[in-house]
């Protein structure tokens, strides 16, 4: 789920991602789960993925950057 306070704003402009990775595969993204304005929501949509997919890799990622990753 994808919020932000600028309901024209494009999904793809908000700067954090929540990706879930293939499970075979720990080099292909399966898809992304969530967008997010702020590093706090993003955060918490980050946990509760993990809990969701506990034998998933998930990343948190801002950018090219990641921030956080279950792999690790």
């Amino acid at each position: 789920m994808t919020r932000s306070a600028n309901p024209s704003r494009p999904a793809e402009a908000l700067p954090y991602r929540i990706e879930l990775w293939h499970a075979e595969s720990h080099e292909v993204i399966e898809r992304v789960l969530a967008r997010a304005v702020t590093a706090q929501l993003a955060r918490a949509i980050f946990q509760a993925a993990r809990e969701e997919h506990p034998q998933r890799r998930i990343t948190l990622r801002k950018g090219n950057h990641i921030l956080s990753d279950t792999s690790d």
